[in-house]
């Protein structure tokens, strides 16, 4: 080891880079104390651009001045970023460069968890997280201990995407909260330069990709190796491939009357092969059920929509499989809604019987989907298709009226997925199924 380092890369353990140029891209820069901002599943980052103040010296411009250098000419005198010794305050300047908005290399009072720092400029000699400086008499924080011994300008880099960071903790959350918002901020990163290894796990988990998918199924394959799953991959039927032959084969016929509640369409033919992707497994189902110990939290599951993830006893797939679904054919996440007796549409509902499954989902939800309907980003093989039994009638999901992405806000609160990322609080956590 160099006894003289020319810099230093200051990471904590639970960041994770995923940009193998970061060091080069912020040597370039060409500053004494740079960070690459850090993403998070929320707003959070690693740096601020205020802070509260707490002395009379306030401090009106350093978030707008470009270089320490003016600040110093304005006043005559040097000032570090610091100078008010408070703590975080939200500024309009933050969001625009956590949303990558303005793009650039902005000056910042406050960078910490991951930062490069250029040991070869002699303003960097005073830099501490220990002792703190001789000025300093505020509550020991090593962020603001080490910020206000900075007597050089802070900058923050967002030209690129460099790694994330997790979300931290409230007061009252302990280590297994702690685990669950890494196990996040590791999924966050699984789509960029992270390789994890299968660990082998109970129960078998089914997970349905199209071969043509192949960004989804790497996804997915990785957030689950994060959590230590291993899952058996199933082929999905492609609705784009069935031809009219093929169905008459398969006996399938759509349910009489059928129309989708929101565009109206009948059934198209991505939302079949939907359908007999999850009837095929419903068939591979033969492992009988046990009951969980200690688990008494479960709710009833109420009229659900879309086909994200659940969990299926031998039992109730024997259900599923005996109304003959393929000869009255619907979506799938209408079909199973049905089969537990809780859709809106009564007539819909009398072509099946008995609808005697037993369906139970928790609060807040496990899992939602990476994109609602709507939302950039957005695909859906199943409204983006044909109807059924008509090749040369296309469809496409309502682009005007996104009603499925409205329908989360009148999901209870406690259940809405955390635009922050918080977790909830240990009221609200104590009826969460641990399943």
């Amino acid at each position: 080891m160099r006894s003289n380092p020319a810099s230093l890369q200051f990471v904590d353990s639970d960041n994770l880079l995923t940009n193998p140029q970061l060091l080069n891209l912020l040597i370039a820069e060409n500053l004494t104390l740079v960070a690459p901002m850090m993403e998070s599943r929320s707003l959070y980052s690693n740096f601020w651009c205020g802070v509260t103040p707490q002395v009379q010296l306030r401090q009106t411009s350093v978030d707008h001045l470009s270089t320490l250098s003016e600040l110093s000419a304005k006043h005559g005198f040097l000032i570090p970023p610091l100078l008010s010794q408070g703590y975080y305050k939200r500024t309009p300047d933050y969001q625009p460069i956590r949303e990558w908005k303005r793009l650039g290399c902005f000056p910042v009072p406050m960078v910490h968890s991951t930062f490069f720092l250029d040991l070869r400029r002699e303003s960097s000699r005073d830099l501490a997280f220990y002792p703190p400086h001789p000025d300093y008499s505020w509550a020991f924080d090593d962020i603001m201990v080490f910020a206000f011994s900075a007597r050089v300008q802070m900058y923050v880099c967002n030209r690129d995407h460099y790694g994330f960071l997790p979300v931290p903790l409230k007061a009252q959350q302990n280590v297994e909260d702690e685990t669950e918002s890494f196990i996040h901020t590791i999924t966050e990163a699984l789509n960029l330069y992270l390789h994890l290894s299968f660990f082998p796990a109970e129960p078998i988990i089914f997970l349905i990709n199209l071969k043509r998918r192949l960004d989804r199924r790497t996804r997915m394959l990785k957030t689950m190796a994060s959590m230590g799953f291993r899952a058996t991959l199933i082929d999905a039927v492609d609705g784009k491939a069935l031809n009219t032959s093929q169905l008459q084969a398969l006996g399938i016929e759509m349910l009489t009357g059928y129309k989708d509640p929101y565009s109206g369409r009948v059934l198209t033919r991505g939302e079949i092969g939907c359908f007999l992707s999850h009837h095929s497994i419903w068939k591979l189902v033969h492992q009988p059920e046990h009951s969980v110990e200690g688990v008494n939290n479960l709710v009833e599951a109420d009229y659900s929509y879309w086909t994200l993830a659940y969990a299926l006893s031998q039992q109730g797939a024997q259900k599923l499989l005996a109304v003959q679904p393929l000869t009255k054919m619907l979506p799938v996440d209408e079909f199973l809604p049905i089969m537990f007796n809780k859709h809106p549409n009564v007539q819909y509902m009398s072509h099946f019987e008995p609808r005697d499954l037993k369906a139970f989902s928790v609060e807040p939800l496990l899992l939602y989907p990476t994109h609602y309907t709507g939302e950039p980003g957005y695909i859906s093989d199943t409204e983006t298709s044909t109807i059924w039994d008509d090749e040369a009638v296309a469809t496409d999901w309502d682009r005007q009226h996104a009603r499925k992405t409205a329908q989360q806000g009148r999901i209870r609160p406690i259940a809405q997925n955390s635009v922050t990322g918080d977790s909830p609080p240990p009221a609200a956590r104590a009826s969460r199924d641990e399943l």
